[in-house]
C-alpha cells in the first residue's frame, strides 16, 4: 500500500530541499512530498515510529530520495533498515547525492539502493535530472505490492534448462 502518492525526500541541507522541491513542481510533479531532515526522522515516518508515531506504517510512499551524508543516522544506516524490513524490502530508494566517490556508489547498490544519482551543481541540468527520475519512478515504472507476501510460482528446472540451452 502506498502512502496517497507520496515522496519522502530525505534531505538535511536546506538549499538542496528547496531546490528539489522547486525542480519537482518547475516540472509539474504534484505528488505530495514529506521531508525527512536526517536519518532518524526518515526511519520514524517509514515505520511509524518518533515523530511519527500513530502513523500506519503499512502506507508507505511512492519513492525514497535518499541523501546519503546525514546527521545522527547517515543514508546508508537508513537503506540498511529499510532493505532488512519485509515491509520495506521492496520500497524504491533512489539515493540522491552530491558524492561522487565510487566506493558510495558501489556501497548504496550493495545495500540495495534502486538507483544512484548525483546532483547536479547547474539548476536546469538538476530539473532536468528530476524530470527524468519523475517520468521512470512515477510514471514507467511498475512497483511490486509492498508489506504484504506474493507467491510466486516457480517453473520446473527441467523447463528453465530447455528454454535457456544455449
Amino acid at each position: 500500500m502506498h502512502d496517497k502518492q507520496v515522496i519522502l525526500l530525505v534531505e538535511d541541507n536546506p538549499d538542496d530541499e528547496a531546490l528539489t522541491l522547486r525542480a519537482l513542481k518547475k516540472n509539474n510533479i504534484t505528488t505530495r512530498v514529506i521531508v525527512a531532515h536526517d536519518g532518524v526522522e526518515a526511519i520514524d515516518y517509514v515505520f511509524g515510529t518518533g515523530l511519527y508515531e500513530g502513523r500506519d506504517p503499512h502506507d508507505l510512499p511512492l519513492i525514497i530520495l535518499l541523501d546519503l551524508k546525514l546527521p545522527r543516522v547517515d543514508g546508508f544506516e537508513v537503506l540498511t533498515r529499510l532493505r532488512t524490513d519485509e515491509r520495506t524490502k521492496l520500497l524504491p530508494i533512489i539515493i540522491l547525492t552530491s558524492s561522487k566517490e565510487q566506493q558510495d556508489i558501489v556501497h548504496g547498490y550493495r545495500l540495495g539502493a534502486n538507483s544512484y544519482v548525483r546532483k547536479p551543481v547547474d539548476f536546469e541540468q538538476f530539473v532536468d535530472a528530476v524530470r527524468q527520475l519523475g517520468l521512470y519512478w512515477l510514471v514507467l515504472n511498475e512497483r511490486p505490492p509492498l508489506g504484504g507476501t506474493v507467491q510466486l510460482m516457480s517453473a520446473p528446472r527441467a523447463l528453465i534448462s530447455e528454454r535457456f540451452r544455449a
